[in-house]
């Protein structure tokens, strides 16, 4: 995949793996699920963010976080990934643990045909994202391999 604005330049994995983190970090904050974000961030933000994913990595998180957030009109919701039954998830996993899963997924899963933000739209607007979100279970801890699997037959 091309960057935007340097056509000479190619999209990295770590450029996906920021944008993946970001989408965790921005949904985590305003109590929606990934997708919500993702979808109204839409294709062609999100492949400029990608592509400005290099510059954007280095400026503070909370600032890049509250930019999305008033940039893309993101509303708060009701959806808290933090709540967990405790006996079954002592840990929440980090926005840069899960964002490294999607990326993951995104990667893994991508078809020759796509670019990384078909990937992303494909992958986040999928079922299996609700089971993954859920940290009562285990499924973020599979392998990837196991997880692209799980993804390829609907479910785990």
């Amino acid at each position: 995949m091309k960057n935007k604005f340097f056509p000479d330049e190619e999209i990295e994995f770590d450029d996906l793996y920021f944008i993946c983190y970001m989408i965790e970090r921005v949904a985590r904050h305003i109590h929606q699920r990934n997708r919500y974000v993702v979808n109204k961030i839409g294709k062609n933000e999100l492949y400029r963010l990608i592509s400005c994913a290099k510059s954007l990595h280095c400026e503070n998180p909370l600032q890049v976080e509250q930019y999305w957030i008033d940039d893309y009109n993101l509303e708060n919701g009701e959806f808290d990934i933090a709540d967990v039954d405790i006996e079954l998830a002592e840990i929440i996993p980090a926005a840069t643990q899960i964002g490294k899963v999607y990326a993951r997924l995104v990667r893994d899963t991508l078809n020759s045909h796509e670019n990384y933000v078909d990937g992303i739209f494909r992958v986040y607007n999928n079922d299996i994202c609700d089971v993954i979100d859920n940290y009562n279970c285990s499924a973020f801890y599979e392998p990837s391999y196991v997880i692209a699997r799980a993804y390829q037959l609907g479910r785990f």
